[in-house]
């Protein structure tokens, strides 16, 4: 069970998107917290996000680009053997580039994306991926785009 405090709660059922597009958006995340009786600063929100990375609760803050316009990314997966799951797991999650990475119930157990400036480079990934694991990569590049907003409310 987490424990998470109120400020914590409000920063992650909140600010799964819409955070403020400006100069100053955690100044502004901390006068919008003000408006709902929470007490905090902008240094509160700021270290508030960063303590909730640094306990693994939440990746990154930062935007979300539509696919293929800024950069390039693709799908991939492996078919980790049941004793490598974490190890593999760990490699992958080793690269920046990797969004995010899961286990599915299927022969190609471990998915993940994998994001980067150019294309060449998303392929130096996976081909170090590929090397590093001694698996093959799956890879599957987006052939058309849908928008799944993945964001929910946490807490009521």
């Amino acid at each position: 069970m987490l424990n998470l405090s109120q400020l914590e709660k409000h920063l992650l059922n909140e600010y799964q998107r819409g955070m403020p597009l400006t100069a100053a958006p955690f100044a502004d995340i901390a006068e919008q917290l003000q408006a709902n009786n929470i007490s905090a600063t902008e240094q509160d929100v700021l270290h508030c996000f960063a303590d909730l990375q640094e306990r693994g609760l939440i990746s990154r803050v930062g935007a979300v680009l539509k696919p293929q316009k800024v950069g390039s990314s693709t799908l991939a997966a492996v078919a980790a053997p049941q004793d490598r799951i974490e190890e593999v797991a760990e490699l992958i999650n080793s690269f920046a580039e990797v969004n995010h990475n899961y286990l599915r119930e299927h022969e190609f157990n471990l998915w993940f994306v994998v994001t980067a400036e150019t294309p060449r480079q998303v392929q130096e990934v996976l081909m170090t991926i590929e090397q590093k694991s001694g698996l093959a990569v799956l890879d599957l590049p987006m052939e058309e785009d849908f928008h799944i907003d993945l964001g929910f409310p946490l807490w009521c």
